[in-house]
């Protein structure tokens, strides 16, 4: 931990909130500050204040002003033109034109089309090479998913940015590094949290519950597995369900003045894969996957990342301490699997091996609700929505569901964008 701490002090010049939650688990920390280092800092296809202005671009569209401003700084010590940050119409021409792609893939990436590549990469003087693009790509799915991260684990500025704090160190020993950026400043508050209090007889239930659904699910795997048909039926019907879990939250989330002038189209936003009236149709994995076909090609064009982001996905899939709440020895691969699955469902991205039924067993709505919310309007996401799943899971457990999110999100994103630009290099 401590060794992570310092190499990220060194490179950063700061020991951002990010990493203090993040630590929670050192494995994917480090696999994410070195591929986070790669992407902004070594060499490249595009000039660093490029990348730090589209991590700009990328953190506006869900209006995360944290990142905004982080990035804003790293911008200007890179020698980035100010006048910039005036507004996305001052940038070149060159990044204006990047602005549909980020609007695409943050709110509906399977829009994305060989057309929105070709019209990158033909527009004459403003033309992207591919390798920018694929630069462009990952960076842009770097920050929508870093995003979400900010805003499910409820992460506040740091004491010397506008809008930062400090806090003071409470006397109770159940206290986490979550809550530094959630803003707990004293006892009482860590009291009346639900992960920091006595464990009430439902919550515990609510675990028990939990357990015995997956060891019931391995049962029926063990003995009998559905058809083609019957699993294809289930992945339709869960796709069509998750239409129906939406915010419970009704307040709209309005983009101040500072954080929407870096992007356009205002208005647009998250909208269902399989709403009324309109069919996308399903994105099917053994006929374009990361693994046989997206890493080949970032690794090709950007020498080294496609390794680092296949490396920071498998330790977010794979990573377990085989223990769930106050129970250990226990196998969470059925688990974590769902998430992964139920978020790349919303995406219309389908595994012909998965049995989508399990999903409805494994995450109740509570849970969902937070899942659509972080991945798909994190902006939206609030303190309640965090507290009311899992209620008796620790707050290293959350984050390792909120690691989970953004990865599973990334690489929904990547997998649309890379398929496009695979179809206009074919």
């Amino acid at each position: 931990m401590h060794t992570l701490f310092a190499e990220s002090f060194a490179t950063l010049g700061r020991l951002d909130n990010v990493t203090l939650v993040m630590v929670f688990h050192p494995q994917y920390l480090e696999s994410f500050l070195k591929t986070q280092h790669y992407l902004l800092q070594m060499d490249g296809p595009l000039p660093l204040h490029y990348r730090h202005y589209i991590g700009i671009m990328a953190a506006a569209r869900h209006q995360c002003s944290y990142l905004v401003n982080l990035h804003v700084n790293d911008f200007l010590h890179v020698g980035g033109d100010p006048k910039w940050l005036n507004g996305l119409e001052n940038a070149p021409q060159k990044l204006q034109n990047l602005g549909e792609l980020n609007k695409m893939l943050a709110h509906r990436p399977w829009l994305i089309t060989k057309e929105h590549i070709e019209q990158l990469l033909k527009t004459e003087e403003n033309s992207w090479s591919l390798a920018e693009l694929i630069h462009a790509v990952v960076l842009l799915t770097h920050y929508h998913s870093l995003a979400s991260f900010t805003f499910g684990c409820g992460i506040s500025p740091e004491i010397d940015c506008e809008g930062g704090h400090t806090f003071r160190p409470p006397s109770v020993s159940n206290y986490c590094i979550c809550d530094i950026t959630n803003g707990y400043h004293g006892v009482d508050e860590i009291h009346a949290s639900p992960a920091g209090s006595i464990p009430s007889t439902e919550s515990v239930c609510e675990v028990e519950a939990l357990m015995e659904k997956m060891k019931q699910l391995q049962e029926c795997r063990d003995e009998e597995e559905a058809s083609q048909e019957e699993m294809a039926t289930r992945f339709e019907r869960e796709k069509r369900e998750s239409m129906f879990v939406c915010s419970s939250e009704d307040e709209e989330s309005a983009a101040t003045r500072d954080v929407s002038r870096h992007f356009e189209d205002t208005s647009y936003g998250y909208k269902d894969f399989s709403r009324h009236g309109m069919h996308v149709p399903t994105f099917r994995v053994q006929d374009y996957s990361w693994e046989d076909h997206g890493y080949s090609l970032v690794n090709r064009l950007y020498p080294d990342v496609g390794q680092l982001l296949d490396e920071k996905f498998h330790i977010a899939y794979n990573l377990t301490y085989n223990t769930m709440a106050m129970h250990k020895d226990v196998d969470t691969s059925m688990l974590r699997r769902a998430i992964w699955n139920y978020i790349h469902c919303m995406f219309g991205i389908r595994y012909d091996d998965y049995d989508y039924g399990e999903i409805n067993q494994l995450l109740d709505r509570s849970f969902k609700v937070y899942i659509k919310t972080v991945v798909c309007t994190p902006e939206k996401t609030t303190k309640r929505m965090y507290d009311s799943f899992w209620r008796q899971f620790e707050h290293s457990e959350k984050v390792h569901v909120n690691l989970l999110l953004v990865e599973a999100r990334m690489q929904a994103e990547l997998l649309y964008a890379l398929r496009a630009i695979t179809r206009y290099m074919t």
